[in-house]
């Protein structure tokens, strides 16, 4: 069998003569396990784990790897077991093969359900071992050189795939070689006819910029020897999907994206590089901003170069990677190097422990995910293609994806620095949580005890990490505070039964938690304060009363709002109730429940269905500030607008936001203002009334 006697001919180049022996033993029994398979090709089956096992060779992975390679399919498609691997070939091999292995066994309603539950899997697998994700970034390589025999539909779904998580995971870990081709592949697969085209136009422009490519190659070469520095010169042709992104980002024709060829020049020490980029910045002429020096700041995935671009002859840039023959094999070969080195190298351990860093977190994020979709989202937000680089205020520098916010950062330095974050200075200056960081930012994060995430921070955070940090403290606060608030409510409802609420007691409580299949109190308790089980109902079978109860007496219960309820209770957008005005309380499944002023016009539309009304109403010792929203009529008239200002702040109240309209010789003002209750926005109006150019004020439902 040619491939096999090609495998073992590879592996015996690096491999002790007892390894390819054990590389020997799992070709045969890889080949037995799969006897009489086929894939959609014709091939027999046993040609896919030898070619991936292959393509890890020029990584050189070890034996187990290899070995596991050869395994990887034999528990999911033959009748051997894992304790058969183990048995056969080692722990650590059945491991790897395990880590492999979809959940097959499992049914799952969606195939987005059973894809997300084999990544959480795969990537528990790779906290423990990242050999596992470097298996299967092999055999996803294969089977997309080999995807044409697939159904067409099923084509697009594993090239989408492979182009939205895998290929990003192997830029991740630094595999630059197997990103590019999984790029170009998948993009081959979802847009045949654009690849296809483009094909065909680099080949012409191959042959047509011969001539350019090797001028340029020459006078490189030569500069470079007549300042005495030794060089590998080459030439490189960007990969067909980074020319498409290219000509889509910047809205360009093929014959206007010049820059298809860059140069590589690799050097002999550190010095040298920096020392050949002045070389070559006196050659041609550098274009100003397009320097990047990632040997003094390496990326996350372990790469180092320095980059420039160059004025070229006839108008043409010139992309130009300078670095060490190490980093270029570093470059290659990713977090790969571990095992393809074998040295104490500072950076390759470092680079290991970095991924290990990132895998945990990830992980960690992904646990708090809730559903398949939340944990596709966090995993493909996490596999970001650009990063920019800021500094702690120690000048500790911080990898974060590019769009990255304060609140990012904030998340990245510790989850209680981001939970506790209210402020942050970027340079010295005081900046809004959402600003952009750029890349050098020196940031520095203001902190409060008491304080917590805002929901509202869900909308411009870029990281998984924060963004699951934020979810998971909003819910578990939630769910805290709705079984405060549903403990009040069937309370209240036990009350109207006649029934003292500390008569419930314990076997009470187990008798109805075995009956409705809850697990907990306490989530029986948030289940009510969100409005997903009626008090009355689950006061009935607490205390097992039947329905024999007068139904007037519920009505005549009354909810008193504190205030303090947190997001158990939610003041309605709609009306913007305050303390003193006329309420009303409707209680919505997974809302909880929602405050409405008692002529709302959203409730004149009706009751929906799915809805308990209850009559609440407010503490008297209620101590908290309310939106409201007013509406000012002002004649056009030169600082109207800060006599208004300064009336509002005279009557110790904050503007919120403010929106105007032009009405011809009037304006209209509309204010959202904080104000503790109806006589602190009484003060406020009568205050602005005192304005003479104020014609006319209304409480507004909303900013119009």
């Amino acid at each position: 069998m040619a491939d096999a006697d090609l495998l073992v001919e590879e592996v015996s180049a690096y491999l002790k003569p007892q390894d390819v022996e054990h590389v020997r033993e799992a070709i045969e029994f890889s080949r037995a396990a799969h006897q009489g398979q086929m894939r959609q090709s014709g091939d027999p089956y046993v040609t896919h784990p030898i070619a991936v096992a292959r393509i890890l060779i020029n990584l050189h992975l070890d034996v187990q790897a290899i070995v596991a390679a050869l395994l990887h399919d034999v528990v999911e498609d033959t009748d051997t077991t894992s304790e058969q691997v183990a048995e056969k070939f080692g722990k650590p091999v059945a491991e790897l093969v395990d880590g492999l292995s979809k959940l097959d066994r499992f049914q799952f309603e969606t195939h987005e359900d059973a894809q997300a539950e084999n990544f959480r899997k795969m990537l528990l697998a790779m906290t423990r071992d990242v050999r596992v994700i470097l298996i299967k970034l092999a055999d996803r390589l294969h089977n997309m050189r080999t995807l044409e025999a697939m159904a067409l539909d099923k084509c697009k779904r594993i090239a989408r795939e492979t182009m939205e998580i895998y290929a990003p995971i192997a830029n991740r870990l630094g595999l630059n070689d197997i990103y590019r081709e999984l790029q170009d592949l998948s993009f081959k697969h979802l847009y045949p006819i654009r690849y296809a085209v483009l094909s065909k136009a680099l080949k012409v422009a191959r042959g047509n910029r011969r001539e350019v490519i090797s001028k340029i190659l020459d006078a490189i070469r030569q500069r470079l020897a007549d300042q005495h520095i030794q060089a590998d010169v080459t030439g490189r042709e960007k990969n067909i999907y980074s020319i498409y992104k290219k000509m889509r980002s910047k809205s360009l024709a093929f014959s206007e994206v010049l820059d298809i060829y860059g140069f590589r020049v690799l050097v002999n020490d550190f010095a040298s590089c920096y020392v050949a980029m002045g070389v070559l910045h006196s050659l041609y002429k550098p274009i100003p901003g397009k320097f990047k020096d990632y040997i003094a700041i390496p990326k996350v995935n372990g790469y180092q170069s320095l980059h420039t671009t160059l004025f070229g002859p006839f108008d043409t840039p010139i992309e130009v990677q300078i670095r060490t023959h190490e980093m270029h094999k570093i470059a290659a070969a990713g977090v790969a190097s571990h095992w393809l080195y074998k040295s104490g190298h500072l950076l390759i351990n470092d680079l290991h422990e970095k991924t290990h860093q990132w895998l945990q977190e990830l992980l960690e994020s992904l646990s708090q995910s809730s559903d398949s979709s939340e944990f596709l989202e966090h995993l493909k937000v996490d596999l970001f293609p650009d990063e920019v680089y800021v500094f702690t205020p120690k000048g500790k520098i911080l990898s974060l994806p590019r769009g990255a916010t304060a609140v990012d950062f904030a998340y990245s330095v510790h989850t209680d620095i981001g939970n506790r974050c209210i402020a942050v200075k970027v340079n010295h200056e005081l900046v809004p949580l959402r600003t952009e960081l750029r890349n050098g930012d020196r940031v520095e994060v203001i902190t409060a005890p008491n304080a917590k995430p805002n929901p509202s921070w869900l909308g411009y955070v870029t990281t998984s990490k924060a963004r699951s940090h934020i979810r998971h403290f909003l819910k578990t606060m939630q769910s805290g505070e709705s079984a405060l608030f549903g403990e009040r409510l069937l309370n209240q409802a036990l009350h109207s039964l006649g029934i003292k609420p500390q008569d419930m007691d314990e076997a009470h409580w187990n008798r109805l938690l075995k009956d409705t299949g809850i697990k907990t109190r306490q989530e029986m308790l948030a289940d009510i304060g969100l409005g997903r089980r009626l008090n009355m109902v689950v006061a009935r079978q607490l205390a097992r009363v039947g329905d024999a109860v007068p139904g007037e007496a519920a009505a005549n219960a009354v909810i008193t709002i504190q205030g303090t309820e947190g997001m158990a209770v939610e003041f309605a957008k709609c009306c913007h109730p305050i303390s003193g005005d006329p309420i009303v309380g409707v209680i919505k499944s997974g809302h909880g429940l929602v405050v409405h002023t008692h002529d709302c016009p959203t409730l004149r539309k009706g009751r929906s269905s799915g809805e308990q009304w209850l009559d609440v109403v407010w503490d008297k010792n209620i101590n908290r500030n309310f939106d409201v929203n007013i509406k000012l009529v002002v004649a056009n008239q030169r600082g109207v607008l800060a006599k208004v200002a300064a009336a509002i702040a005279g009557a110790e109240s904050n503007i919120e936001n403010v929106k105007f309209a032009n009405e011809g010789e009037y304006t209209a003002l509309y204010f959202t203002l904080e104000v503790s209750n109806r006589l602190h926005l009484a003060k406020v109006i009568r205050s602005l009334r005192k304005i003479p150019e104020v014609v006319r004020i209304v409480r507004a439902w909303t900013q119009e």
